[in-house]
């Protein structure tokens, strides 16, 4: 990897729903991401890549390709990447236990920080009813998602022409529709109470797009969002802070004059 003078150094960076294989994937933000940073440790928290949508149509770019090299040089590199896969890449669930090309793959695992608080690290759609119970269901949610971010694209589009930056619309979306909030605490709730029962400090996870950083029931729950609507991603400093941060909102500086990355919220 190339190092600049803005390269960012962290302990631990968490990454989630990249979804690799979707026209809504923002590989031009995140590989942007991966050239200005480094870390001791990699966790890729699920939905790497989007088994589900490639089995329907393949689309696959360049920019893909790249995400993964550089993922893999770093575990070359001796970055220890650790890889739990989620619903949608879940095929390599069969390879949990192995490491393939220095990428560990693991069905959850635990994470003792920079302090020694210890966290659990899973995708979490175990925790999802509608994942769990009914998976059909699921996959009609997966279609209408798809729209939503078709539409959230070309929106972007449309702003970037006019020069205005990123700016999730499908989020925006989201956030208004009770019942989808009432579903994200839901899940908050679940996943805290499971580091909970674990004698855990904290948790981190992915799956629902929602990046977030709460204590929940006397749990940090932490969830590093998703390359797909807001581009974030959970990182660890050396003295074991966490930090939200908010790429989309970097990046939009990053190809014209340098700035750093704006924090969402920190621990």
């Amino acid at each position: 990897m190339q190092i600049t003078e803005t390269t960012r150094r962290y302990r631990t960076i968490f990454l989630s729903d990249v979804h690799l294989g979707t026209r809504g994937c923002r590989a031009d933000f995140l590989l942007d991401f991966l050239r200005r940073t480094e870390c001791e440790r990699l966790f890729l928290v699920g939905d790497i890549i989007d088994g589900w949508r490639l089995r329907k149509s393949w689309y696959w770019t360049e920019e893909f390709d790249e995400v993964l090299r550089h993922i893999l040089a770093l575990a070359q590199r001796g970055v220890q990447v650790t890889y739990i896969p989620g619903n949608h890449d879940e095929m390599f669930r069969a390879w949990l236990g192995l490491e393939v090309a220095g990428v560990t793959l693991a069905r959850d695992a635990v994470h003792v920080g920079a302090d020694g608080r210890r966290y659990l690290i899973m995708h979490g759609d175990e925790f999802d009813g509608v994942i769990r119970y009914a998976r059909f269901l699921a996959h009609l949610g997966d279609r209408a998602y798809e729209w939503a971010l078709t539409l959230n694209r070309v929106f972007n589009d449309v702003r970037r022409r006019l020069g205005y930056p990123y700016w999730s619309l499908s989020q925006w979306l989201k956030r208004q529709v009770k019942e989808a909030v009432k579903a994200i605490d839901r899940f908050e709730v679940a996943l805290a109470m499971e580091a909970k029962r674990r004698g855990l400090d904290g948790v981190v996870c992915g799956h629902i797009h929602h990046a977030e950083m709460r204590s929940v029931h006397g749990v940090l729950y932490m969830n590093d969002g998703d390359w797909v609507e807001s581009c974030t991603a959970l990182v660890e400093h050396a003295d074991g802070r966490f930090e939200l941060l908010d790429w989309a909102a970097e990046s939009r500086l990053s190809f014209g004059r340098q700035a750093a990355p704006p924090a969402m919220a920190t621990a």
